[in-house]
């Protein structure tokens, strides 16, 4: 029997197929992209492309610059010493007030453990970032991060979750609940401006709501226990204030008359209506413009 199948058939055919191959590669999720950890201490997880893209130069603020957080800042530094060294470590949440400096205490110290590390002669820890929206894709990269005798903290910066959002059960899962767990060379930390994770009133609608408020309500909260570590962090006091703002004007040399100091970095929160680090910094960052100075 002849073949009657048309050379434009057969195009048609292979349109049809080229198509079919699209969408099937479509929806099979790339595999991850093995990383090359000796490229940087410091990476960004990237779950688009499932890989981890490393920074060269952390934006990080030198620990002695952080002022009225010591008590937070022994602990965690403390915390993840003990995890760099394969001793027993908590899972932290830095929570509370704006702009208090919790990110950046994350990051000031894995620098600050990293070079006792170094000094001693022993590898690096890790720091790397995941953001919020990608916390579903967490177990794709433990699963990248569990395979080396590197150790890794994994940051996660002002994570929430809204009503709706299922993520925050991935999460615990893998904080401690699933059947794999954290990986022995991993510490999970994360900043919030809430304690819970969750906004109150989300909270009290699923106990409003719920056949059990009890079991509703525990559901909800019981994410924020799986961080061993809790590390409040509060509206800072004048004093405390003002102690940041003459430690950042001495760090880089910015001359002025310290009364002058205290009068206009004292304007500078009341017109922005809080007092914080991150005020303080911004502070010193116009003044030393104005002097005509770099930092």
């Amino acid at each position: 029997m002849a073949d009657t199948t048309s050379p434009s058939d057969l195009a048609i055919l292979a349109a049809k197929l080229d198509a079919l191959v699209a969408l099937i590669a479509r929806a099979v999720p790339p595999a991850p992209v093995a990383p090359d950890f000796d490229a940087a201490d410091a990476f960004v997880w990237s779950a688009k492309d499932l890989r981890l893209a490393p920074v060269a130069r952390v934006n990080r603020v030198e620990m002695t610059l952080l002022q009225g957080i010591d008590l937070a800042r022994d602990q965690l530094v403390g915390n993840t010493e003990r995890f760099a060294r394969g001793l027993p470590a908590n899972n932290a949440l830095l929570w509370g007030a704006r702009g208090m400096g919790k990110s950046s205490l994350v990051k000031a110290a894995h620098a600050t453990v990293n070079r006792t590390l170094v000094a001693e002669g022993r590898p690096p820890m890790k720091l790397i970032e995941i953001h919020r929206e990608d916390i579903e894709s967490l177990p794709v990269l433990l699963g990248l991060l569990s395979g080396t005798s590197l150790r890794f903290v994994v940051f996660c910066d002002d994570l929430s979750f809204d009503a709706g959002d299922t993520a925050y059960k991935s999460l615990k899962a893998v904080l401690e609940g699933g059947i794999e767990g954290r990986p022995d060379n991993v510490v999970f930390y994360a900043t919030s401006n809430r304690r819970h994770l969750m906004p109150r009133d989300m909270i009290d609608n699923e106990r409003s709501t719920a056949i059990n408020p009890s079991e509703a309500t525990e559901e909800k909260v019981s994410l924020s226990d799986r961080f061993g570590l809790w590390l409040g962090f509060h509206k800072c006091s004048q004093d405390d204030y003002l102690a940041m703002v003459r430690g950042y004007a001495a760090h880089f040399g910015l001359t002025i008359d310290d009364a002058e100091l205290v009068r206009d970095s004292l304007e500078w929160a009341t017109t922005r209506g809080a007092r914080s680090g991150r005020t303080a910094w911004q502070y010193v960052q116009d003044l030393a413009g104005r002097l005509g100075k770099t930092l």
